[in-house]
């Protein structure tokens, strides 16, 4: 049997120093630095999702970042494959690549051993779900799966629109898919545990500096060059400061809500990650 190739994965909740600590371990052992954030890999997205700057990075090489425009639905399955091939690449050079972010489903399918239905967009399905309510969704996502849907613990609309895409794209319940696999790689995984009450301080502190970076005029400039297209107005930090720029609330009520919605994120990453016990986040 052929040996695993040692990966390193860092996956915390946001506002927990993860890249920092990515960028110090890559300097220690020769490493370079692959993204697993959904929202870093938007061009253009920038203060509202804290994405590294020059300075940060430190000369180390990172990648998944600024991959497409952000019109382009990038999936798990997109990110998946160029992240597989970054890794090879690194490997290929004998450094070690180091994966950090705070996507879960990203971790999970990349390393964790589970699969990904490859099933392409359906526009049309999609539009007519997007009609729907979240009530609507969850009742038709139950007749198509039951059990897959007793697992959501808190509906998204993107999240129902995609299973249910899924389930009737191949006319099969996402629970009766076989979609675990052997992990392809040794993964060294690592956590950065820390007192909640310490993590939603940090997050309202990142949210306080993103005003002062100007995240008001990036959302401005956002807003004229791609419209209100959903990658952009679901974004924490965009979504709250664009009712704001039409005049429904204060800029003081955009900053408590983008705090709030941030803790509320960063609750559920914990949630997802706990569930991974090599995190030690318990």
């Amino acid at each position: 049997m052929k040996k695993k190739s040692k990966v390193i994965a860092i996956a915390s909740p946001t506002a927990t120093g993860k890249t920092k600590l990515a960028v110090e371990i890559a300097h220690k052992i020769d490493g370079e630095v692959i993204s697993a954030d959904s929202r870093l890999v938007y061009k253009g997205f920038e203060i509202a999702v804290a994405k590294p700057t020059k300075e940060e990075m430190e000369g180390i090489p990172h990648y998944l970042i600024d991959v497409v425009e952000p019109e382009y639905d990038y999936s798990v399955a997109n990110y998946v494959d160029d992240a597989t091939v970054a890794i090879e690449d690194i490997l290929s050079r004998g450094k070690t690549p180091i994966i950090v972010g705070g996507t879960g489903l990203y971790f999970r399918i990349l390393l964790e051993g589970y699969d990904v239905p490859r099933v392409a967009p359906n526009n049309d399905l999609r539009n007519e779900l997007n009609q729907l309510s979240i009530e609507d969704l969850i009742y038709r996502l139950k007749k198509s799966d039951e059990n897959y849907f007793n697992v959501v613990k808190e509906p998204e609309k993107r999240k129902l629109i995609r299973a249910i895409e899924i389930c009737e794209t191949l006319n099969k319940p996402l629970s009766k898919l076989n979609l675990q696999k052997e992990p392809p790689y040794n993964v060294e995984w690592i956590g950065i545990k820390m007192p909640r009450e310490e993590i939603y301080e940090r997050i309202n502190k990142r949210v306080d500096k993103m005003i002062e970076l100007g995240v008001v005029e990036e959302t401005k400039k956002l807003l004229t060059k791609h419209g209100r297209i959903p990658n952009f107005t679901e974004t924490i930090g965009y979504r709250e400061i664009l009712p704001y720029l039409d005049g429904e609330y204060s800029l003081q009520r955009a900053i408590e809500l983008i705090k709030q919605h941030s803790r509320n994120y960063a609750k559920r990453q914990l949630t997802w990650f706990r569930k991974n016990k090599a995190l030690g986040l318990d």
